[in-house]
């Protein structure tokens, strides 16, 4: 039974250069539409990195008490470098403090008559994180601000309840909106994918027909129907992939000027897997419904 099951997928493999200009142009339509889906995805994606760059961060300031041991406020930068969520980190030591402080301000009030024992600023360092692991967790801010202020010599830590609470709603908005985008667009390609694979397999009319009258069992004529309808799919939306990946590299920075400063990114592996495996079944369940009677 297996090596039959073997055999009839491999019949279906072969019975596609029996009619290649119509599998040619099946794999071309299925490759168009994919790529167009795939570029809708990819435009999404982006539009969506690039709003929660802006919008889906929350940025924390710590002070640390003035005269604090250096050495080890440095092991506690490093140890806050490897926190989950974090995006970015800014440290000041009171030296580097002093030089910004002083750059910020005119000649006129040049702070560098300061000695450095009597700097007064303190080691402070600016942290951004992305709220994206947070968005289920409402206990996610507090537990990460008791964290920071948990650290020795921690004097104060400044945010802002409202940047966290905001963050965590447009990512709620962002994920409810993307996903059923691409749910509508799934179905669109559903369609049309459908509606191709269906008509190339008219130019098999008469074949299946034959099979039927002779008493041929559904799942022998079926399943190499199936294969090809898979291949076709499967191939397709790799071409389709593919032909985006480069056109990618090759845009990368074409976005990447003021003010916009974008870099166009590829879409997620998951995504990618996401497309192929969709079209894939779909090639598959329109070879089930063209032959069914």
């Amino acid at each position: 039974m297996l090596a039959l099951f073997f055999r009839l997928i491999g019949r279906g493999i072969r019975d596609m250069g029996l009619h290649p200009w119509a599998n040619f142009f099946t794999l071309i339509a299925v490759t168009m539409v994919s790529l167009l889906a795939g570029l809708f995805m990819l435009t999404l994606h982006n539009v969506n990195q690039e709003l929660l760059k802006s919008k889906g961060q929350v940025e924390i300031q710590i002070f640390w008490k003035a005269g604090s041991p250096l050495e080890e406020i440095k092991k506690q930068w490093a140890d806050l470098e490897t926190t989950k969520g974090l995006v970015d980190i800014r440290k000041f030591t009171p030296e580097s403090a002093l030089k910004h402080l002083s750059a910020a301000l005119s000649d006129s009030n040049n702070l560098a008559w300061l000695s450095q024992n009597n700097n007064p600023l303190p080691p402070t360092a600016l942290l951004s994180f992305s709220v994206e692991q947070g968005v289920k967790n409402d206990r996610w801010a507090a537990n990460l601000l008791h964290k920071l202020k948990e650290l020795p010599f921690v004097d104060k830590v400044h945010y802002n309840p409202l940047q966290i609470d905001l963050a965590r709603g447009w990512i709620n908005l962002t994920q409810s909106i993307v996903w059923p985008i691409i749910g509508f667009l799934g179905l669109v390609v559903a369609l049309v994918v459908g509606n191709t694979m269906r008509l190339s397999l008219m130019t098999r009319h008469d074949e299946i027909e034959i099979l039927y009258l002779v008493g041929a069992k559904q799942w022998f004529i079926r399943l190499p129907l199936l294969t090809g309808g898979a291949i076709l799919g499967l191939f397709g939306s790799s071409i389709a992939l593919g032909s985006l990946y480069a056109a990618q590299l090759i845009f990368t920075d074409i976005l990447n000027f003021p003010p916009l400063f974008m870099k166009l990114t590829f879409l997620p592996p998951e995504q990618c897997a996401i497309l192929i495996g969709a079209v894939t079944l779909i090639g598959m369940f329109s070879s089930f419904v063209a032959v069914k009677k």
